[in-house]
């Protein structure tokens, strides 16, 4: 018996373990690229460094709901009916389909991340159904979800509510030192508000409420901790709803607190000691002092919990059970969760998930263009830095030369090069064309154009640097598909127009004798002097950036397969998608039609049958229908004693028919037998 119990739990361990690492490794390995650069980005930008975090919070969802996964994943369909048994596998393989159909798609886009990153969730839930089945994707349904948080946030959105949090509290801030007798006043530098406050010496330090110090990386991130721990406590659905919108004002207050002391200590000890405090509270600094104090407001304001009270645990409970009772008569705790035996279907599911990755990874699209490109050498002489132009190719009709490097918008963007070139003309009849290569680690330090020069302004209350003429994306080369921004505009100060073709790449750079992979911007800009001038300047542009990216040599070239998925990825997307929704309204049919074939032969049970059933509705309407609870309906209903065991016999038999199913709730994240009806009156 010993033996057999060793072997049934070796078995189970192998099969779910063989299970959840074909999973993981499949997502990791299609999403690797994505994931790469996001992470790389959230260890060297504030903007996106709450997203560290994230692998976290996820890994305590999953370990939380552990034990209700080890409880249903056994679970099987053999009491479905054939035509809706295998429907959860199906949607599961569409389910991937489309998550790979909407990457692919990302790929011929000039915003892939975003595309890549909402599909991560959904190949992850579609997997789930096809190595597990409905039941474990519900449990995981918001762990899934949660991945949701990986996409960074829009610029868009950043700087528009960046800059209204600045605003409101550079204001408040600013209002509280003059209430404790601290005199300061409030300006505007390069649109950020600005509060110089007067020491009591008569010298003045200005301090500027840029988006970095607005609070809009703390919120975003602290939004995440405050879903997460509304998720967690064991309370009712509105205390949680109510604990997230008590947590957006409440970060937002302690922004202006940050604030406040840090003018308070500027004015009494100096701008050094400011500055200090002022890195020293941090966005994650916030975060925490936010969570802390929604922690202590859900616990004794909304008298909520996050673990389960031992007091409620169930006394008659063996934690240890020597029989084949699987679960607590009493309280219907699962004790002994079912084997997980390894079948030939799972054996043949995750050879093909295997396969098919592999397959997928060989004709991988690429979030950026990953290019070769000839080495840009930065070498230290004693005249200053000398810039090779080996970087760009040399042009027929163009003369190519190194212009200048642009150390302030370095620091300012903070990037690692900013380096700007001029193709100019031979023959006269053309424009010159400057060309400027934005180098750094992270995609976040390369910003789009129609962002800095309308988006940013309007979000700080001024009026846009430029008013647009034309935008619109345009696609460089075939295979691999580079897709490029075209941008025309006016400048508002000037009424000079200017035309920008822009796009991003992945590339290998030589610098100072040593390699490094790095992000690259490359914009190509052109002056026109009429109207009539720019569907030539457009030409113009879009010949010399096609020798650019042929020259910069891309490493990887797409399938045709792939090229032919990509371009019709939508489309594709929506046919399968359409295919998911006909599986739910046929499994909904189908559910319906049992329900009613049900009814009809309850209406052919004996009278004790019967009344077993009845009993079982009257209880799944007014509490958790477990044995001990069914037990206390009947005898209630009939006054009548009713053995547990003998009642547990009379449902099993009764399950057989269809009428009623057993199936597995949660207590707290306690899993717990139950029984349902599955008929319609």
């Amino acid at each position: 018996m010993l033996k057999n119990l060793s072997t049934n739990l070796t078995e189970t361990y192998v099969t779910l373990g063989a299970k959840i690492a074909v999973a993981t490794i499949a997502t990791i390995a299609l999403f690797s690229q994505d994931l790469t650069i996001i992470f790389t980005d959230a260890l060297q930008s504030e903007t996106t460094s709450y997203i560290l975090a994230i692998p976290f919070l996820f890994a305590y969802l999953i370990y939380r709901k552990r034990k209700m996964l080890r409880a249903v994943i056994p679970l099987e369909n053999k009491n479905q009916p054939k035509e809706t048994r295998h429907l959860s596998a199906i949607a599961g393989t569409l389910l991937s389909v489309t998550a790979i159909l909407i990457y692919w798609r990302g790929s011929y886009t000039f915003t892939p991340l975003e595309y890549h990153m909402l599909s991560l969730p959904i190949f992850a839930a579609g997997l789930t159904l096809i190595l597990f089945n409905p039941q474990t994707l519900r449990q995981l349904a918001f762990p899934v979800a949660f991945l949701l948080f990986l996409t960074p946030p829009p610029n868009e959105i950043l700087y528009t509510f960046g800059a209204t949090l600045s605003v409101i509290s550079s204001e408040a801030a600013n209002r509280i030192v003059n209430i404790f007798g601290m005199p300061s006043t409030i300006t505007s530098e390069s649109g950020n508000p600005t509060i110089i406050i007067t020491r009591p010496d008569g010298t003045t330090i200005p301090f500027t409420v840029d988006i970095a110090c607005s609070g809009i990386y703390s919120l975003i991130g602290f939004i995440i901790f405050a879903v997460f721990i509304a998720y967690i406590i064991r309370d009712k659905p509105w205390k949680k709803l109510a604990l997230v919108l008590i947590g957006v004002p409440l970060i937002y207050l302690l922004n202006i607190v940050r604030i406040t002391i840090i003018l308070t200590l500027g004015y009494h000890y100096g701008e050094d000691l400011a500055l200090q405090v002022f890195h020293l509270l941090g966005g994650w600094i916030l975060i925490f002092l936010g969570t802390l104090l929604l922690l202590f407001i859900s616990e004794k304001i909304f008298k909520t919990q996050i673990f389960a009270n031992p007091a409620e645990k169930c006394s008659q409970c063996n934690l240890k059970p020597q029989s084949n009772q699987s679960f607590c008569f009493a309280c219907g705790k699962i004790l002994k969760p079912a084997n997980i035996s390894i079948q030939k279907i799972d054996a043949v599911k995750i050879a093909v998930i295997a396969v098919s990755v592999i397959l997928l990874m060989s004709i991988q699209a690429p979030v950026f263009a990953l290019t070769q490109a000839h080495p840009i050498v930065v070498n230290e002489t004693p005249s200053g830095q000398q810039v090779s132009t080996e970087i760009l190719p040399q042009l027929s009709n163009y003369n190519l030369s190194f212009w200048y490097r642009d150390t302030q918008f370095e620091q300012k963007a903070k990037q690692d090069m900013s380096l700007i070139y001029l193709y100019s003309a031979i023959n006269q009849s053309k424009e010159p064309i400057w060309v400027t290569i934005e180098i750094a680690s992270t995609i976040s330090s390369l910003h789009r154009w129609e962002v800095c020069l309308i988006t940013w302004p309007i979000s700080k209350g001024y009026q846009p640097e430029a008013t647009q003429i034309e935008l619109k994306d345009v696609q460089l080369t075939q295979n691999p598909p580079i897709i490029s921004r075209y941008f025309v505009f006016n400048y508002t100060k000037t009424n000079e127009t200017q035309a920008v073709l822009y796009w991003y790449e992945t590339a290998i750079f030589t610098v100072n004798s040593t390699s490094q992979q790095k992000q690259v911007k490359i914009s190509l800009i052109a002056y026109p002097e009429t109207p009539e001038d720019l569907l030539q300047i457009e030409n113009q542009l879009v010949a010399v950036a096609t020798a650019i990216t042929s020259y910069w040599q891309p490493i990887k070239m797409w399938s045709q397969i792939t090229m032919l998925l990509s371009e019709n990825g939508i489309t594709l997307a929506a046919m399968s998608s359409t295919l998911i929704a006909a599986i739910i309204v046929l499994y909904a049919l189908e559910t319906r039609r049992q329900r009613k074939a049900n009814a009809i032969a309850y209406q052919k049970l004996s009278g004790p049958n019967k009344q077993i059933i009845d009993v079982l509705r009257v209880t799944e309407k007014s509490t958790t229908p477990t044995l001990d609870n069914v037990a206390k309906t009947y005898q209630q209903t009939t006054d009548k004693h009713l053995e547990k065991k003998q009642l547990l016999n009379k449902l099993y038999e009764l399950e057989k028919t269809g009428i009623i199913k057993s199936t597995i709730t949660s207590r707290q994240d306690e899993p717990v037998q139950i029984w349902r009806t599955q008929i319609t009156v």
